[in-house]
């Protein structure tokens, strides 16, 4: 691009979330002025208030030189329907914001009522937590940070997944309020599995100590301070995992859409989000029918199996849960009053 040089000669603000926003609607693109609004955003460093103060005047030349062509050229990324998150390599879930590519499924709002069942149904901290098909690590992360489980180990079969998952491990799990001193490191290569840990202090010891800092190098079986742990494991959903390996609840979000019916969905889920991660197989039910299976080995009495559903398969799932075993099967909506979750307990 050649920059203009007369300020008259400079486009305005406005002009260049119009222009977007007019490429990405000849795109298909639903929310148009939304997506662009946000691209402009990520190229130019501006937020809401700085743009209606300054949308009708040029945008300066040294912010146009930085920004104009990473702008451009998300504008086109996005009309060739690659997804908002993507090209932004975020999203928000649960209050955080998690980092993702094209090698994780993109974090839901549906998948949140996955996450509130577990926080509001299993309060005790002392709780063994496995996330089976992890991916970004949205849940996992969730759960070990909201809902401050003793371990909670993330599990996917995807390594490039996996490396999303400890990116935002490692950024909000390690960090996060009332953290004292964390630490992680690799355990082995094969299987491939990493660990986090990090000490938390009550508020009541903190207020003791004067400061956080203060506490640092105490250990994390010391009063008031406790030792939290995240896993993330590469596995083929049970196969790399240890046999005696037990936890009291287990969660997934496992691929359940039927083979035939990818190619039907938005282009931004078929052509860019990971077909690992989508493909349920024939009728979408093949990794619930191995979950159903395998979970019972690795589960503690009484323990529990939350798993996602699509919207119409909670029947289905119900009876595969109960042909492997299970009891006390209940089905979950979502805000939208439709069934995603289907949770069952383990007495055997």
């Amino acid at each position: 691009m050649s920059l203009m040089q007369r300020e008259e000669e400079l486009p305005a603000w406005r002009g260049l979330l119009e222009a977007g926003s007019r490429t990405l609607a000849r795109a298909g693109i639903g929310e148009a002025d939304l997506d662009a609004w946000y691209l402009l955003s990520k190229a130019f460093g501006i937020d809401r208030a700085y743009y209606y103060m300054e949308q009708n005047r040029p945008v300066p030349e040294g912010r146009l030189a930085k920004g104009y062509e990473v702008y451009c050229s998300n504008i086109e990324k996005r009309a060739k329907r690659i997804p908002l998150q993507q090209i932004l390599g975020n999203q928000d879930f649960m209050g955080m914001t998690f980092s993702v590519n094209e090698h994780v499924l993109i974090p839901r709002q549906d998948t949140e009522t996955l996450v509130e069942a577990v926080l509001r149904e299993f309060p005790d901290k002392e709780l063994s937590v496995l996330d089976m098909c992890t991916g970004s690590g949205c849940i996992a992360v969730s759960l070990a940070v909201l809902g401050g489980y003793r371990i909670v180990t993330a599990a996917d079969i995807s390594r490039e997944a996996l490396k999303v998952a400890k990116k935002n491990a490692k950024r909000l799990f390690l960090i996060q309020r009332g953290t004292v001193r964390s630490e992680s490191f690799l355990v082995s290569e094969t299987p491939w599995r990493y660990e986090l840990k990090t000490y938390l202090a009550d508020r009541q010891t903190a207020a003791k100590a004067g400061s956080l800092k203060a506490l640092n190098g105490q250990p994390g079986g010391a009063s008031g301070i406790r030792e939290r742990r995240m896993v993330l494991l590469e596995s083929n959903l049970f196969r790399d995992m240890d046999r005696d390996a037990c936890f009291d609840v287990i969660v997934a979000n496992p691929p359940y859409i039927p083979t035939n019916v990818i190619e039907e969905l938005e282009p931004e889920v078929r052509d860019y989000e990971p077909r690992l991660a989508l493909d349920g197989q024939e009728d979408g039910l093949h990794f619930y029918r191995v979950l159903a299976l395998e979970c019972s080995k690795h589960l503690t009495r009484g323990g529990a199996v939350l798993f996602e559903i699509g919207y119409d398969q909670a029947e289905r799932v119900r009876r595969i849960l109960r042909i492997a075993g299970f009891g006390r099967i209940e089905t979950i909506q979502d805000s939208a009053g439709l069934d995603r979750v289907v949770k069952a307990r383990w007495n055997r």
